[in-house]
């Protein structure tokens, strides 16, 4: 069976439903995957956690999907960038689950290698710490964190296969392999689809074997959350 999809929508069918668990790749702005991002705004899937970094801006993004309301709950590491994330937040319209962005990457990594918590030290003595277990190692204290999995994946890479292997550029290989790793399906869009055998092995990030729907997206934006210039 093909993994290739005509486009987001059609990638999406038959696997969405209301208060579903999403992870969405990248990393502010950087390697997200926009078209499938649009696909679930107009899908109106709603009530749903989305496990993320972060949730874009307020215009572009996840930010879009919060001006929709179809996101219920966010498992993020920075939101400081979205005012309606943080007007939301605060008039109690959405549930917020902080982390570490290090303890949120190794969650996704650990949920994806089918590990189901581990311990770290970062957040010890913190809010974050509240209500988890801990334990000392060697005269240190360490908080238990869960691995995350999530019902799908949305990951963005700039190249893949026909069979799902993908390849991605700088920045955007943060989030996007351990997310791809942990979704029960996972939805890859690249920016250039080519055919099996044209990827050198060596250069692969993500095997094929985690993906299960490929759709070669269009029309990217790239914006930059914050423009600095020299003056």
């Amino acid at each position: 069976m093909s993994k290739v999809f005509e486009d987001a929508t059609a990638a999406l069918d038959g696997v969405l439903h209301d208060g579903m668990t999403i992870m969405a790749g990248g990393f502010g702005l950087c390697g997200i995957p926009e078209n499938l991002i649009l696909a679930l705004r107009a899908s109106g899937v709603n009530e749903i956690t989305v496990i993320s970094n972060n949730c874009g801006v307020d215009d572009f993004g996840l930010g879009l999907l919060l001006q929709t309301r179809q996101i219920k709950k966010m498992v993020s590491s920075y939101v400081g960038e979205n005012k309606l994330f943080e007007k939301q937040y605060l008039d109690g319209d959405l549930e917020l689950e902080f982390n570490p962005q290090g303890t949120l990457a190794e969650r996704c990594r650990a949920g994806g290698a089918g590990i189901p918590a581990f311990y770290t030290k970062t957040g010890v003595g913190t809010v974050v710490a509240e209500g988890k277990e801990t334990r000392d190692f060697d005269g240190e204290t360490y908080v238990m964190e869960t691995g995350l999995v999530a019902d799908l994946a949305i990951v963005k890479a700039w190249k893949g296969d026909r069979d799902g292997n993908l390849v991605y550029r700088k920045t955007a290989r943060n989030f996007n392999p351990p997310m791809a790793m942990a979704g029960k399906v996972t939805v890859a869009e690249v920016e250039d689809l080519v055919d099996v055998g044209q990827l050198d092995p060596d250069h692969v990030h993500t095997s094929g074997i985690f993906v299960q729907r490929v759709i070669e997206g269009a029309a990217y934006e790239k914006r930059i959350e914050r423009l600095t210039l020299t003056e």
